[in-house]
Parts: structure tokens; sequence; C-alpha cells
């Protein structure tokens, strides 16, 4: 529970993050009072091992079935836990937990249903590769577009959710890099997204699964997947039931 008694859940999706994982939950409560679960997605290493060693909550996907089917499985047990924020924090270390804090408190406020943490709404240092950033400034302008509102960072996966949302999620989340089509799906079942700026470092272990035909075959495949999205007719808005 975080010191605001609200119940608050860090969920880390992890494949083979053996180096890292153990400074990402000790990163995460030394500046929340969060519980902490670990989706493994298939790892080979000692991602799962670590997790435990740490005292995370450990959630095992049979193999590897990618972020989105990970952060679904977070997402459900969230909300049948009857947690009242989730924040996604990856774990490969870029995420900075000193940033948890600022990331919670718009919802904590009411002032909106899901925080973005962007890494471009203000000057923070961070560089990323070219591709990645000419990607996230492509989907930041449709989406801005799309939902009528300025976004920097649409590509982020450091974000925070109120309760409505995680039960949005936990029926409904996109399977394959679901950070973009998420916002829209969030937009269309009528909740409010606030972006603020946060800091973010490089991976602290492992290895980026994204090369550049994979970036290129993402790019095609969200922006069919956000067309696919704006056809369907308008999403009536999830009411939690807490």
């Amino acid at each position: 529970m975080d010191r605001t008694g609200t119940r608050l859940l860090a969920i880390i999706p992890a494949h083979n993050e053996a180096d890292s994982i153990a400074g990402v939950i000790d990163d995460i409560r030394a500046h929340t009072g969060a519980d902490i679960v670990v989706v493994n997605d298939g790892s080979t290493d000692r991602t799962p091992e670590i997790a435990l060693e740490k005292g995370a909550e450990l959630l095992n996907m049979p193999f590897n079935l990618g972020i989105g089917s990970t952060m679904q499985t977070g997402f459900k047990f969230a909300y049948g836990q009857g947690y009242d924020i989730a924040v996604q924090v990856d774990g490969d270390g870029q995420h900075d937990a000193a940033e948890l804090p600022a990331l919670i408190q718009p919802l904590l406020d009411g002032e909106c249903d899901m925080v973005l943490g962007s890494r471009y709404l203000r000057e923070t240092g961070y560089s990323g590769s070219a591709g990645r950033r000419v990607g996230t400034a492509i989907f930041s302008r449709i989406l801005s577009l799309m939902l009528r509102q300025r976004l920097t960072d649409a590509t982020s996966g450091f974000r925070a959710i109120n309760g409505s949302v995680i039960e949005l999620f936990a029926h409904d989340y996109p399977r394959d890099y679901p950070e973009v089509e998420a916002l829209l799906q969030v937009h269309m079942a009528r909740f409010r997204i606030r972006e603020i700026p946060v800091r973010m470092r490089e991976r602290g272990g492992g290895r980026s699964s994204i090369n550049t035909f994979r970036s290129i075959y993402y790019m095609v495949k969200v922006l069919l997947a956000l067309a696919v999205v704006m056809s369907r007719k308008k999403a009536p808005r999830v009411e939690s039931a807490k």
C-alpha cells in the first residue's frame, strides 16, 4: 500500500532481465510503497528466481508471448486483487522510479484516468536511436490529431492508470506493441489521458528486441491497428465497480 492509503501495484514485464531486475525492484521500493508483481515472459535466464529472491510476486507466462499478453496478465492480477492504481515499470532499468510519485499524483488528484511519462515533453537529455525518435514522433503526431490533444511520447511504456482503466485493460488489451494502440483504446472508452515529463535512462541490461526490420514492421502494424480501432463504434465507458 502506498503512503497515501491508495493500493498501488507496480507491474514489471520481464524477459531475460537478470542483469537489471533486482535493481528495478529495489528502485521501486526506495521511492514508493507499491506492491510489486513481476510478469515473467518466458525468460531463459535467472529473472524469475531473482524476482522471488527480492520478495516480489511472480507470475509466469507459459512461454514468450510478448509485451501485450504479459502486461494484460499483470492488469488481470491488479483487477482481481482490487488495486486502485497500476504502474508499468519496465524490467530493463530504463524507467526511473524516482518519477513514480509524480506519475501517480494526477490520478490521486482525480485529474485524469491515465498518466503517460514523456521523455520529450521537456529537455531531459534522453537520446535513444534515431529510428525510435522518428517513429515516436510520427505516432505522437498521429495520436495528437486523433485524440485532439498534444502527445509527445506515444511509445512510452512508463505509464500509470486508475482502477477503471485497470478494469478496461484486464478485459481487453492490444497484443503486439500495445503502447500506441492502448492510448487510442483509452480515448475511445472516453477516459482522460495526461502526459507529464519524466527522466529515463539507458537500458540497465538485456538487449532490445527492436531491430531495423522489426521497427518497420512495428510502424506498419500499429498504423493498421489504429485504423481498425478508429473504424469501430465508440466503446461505452467502463465504470469501475470499486
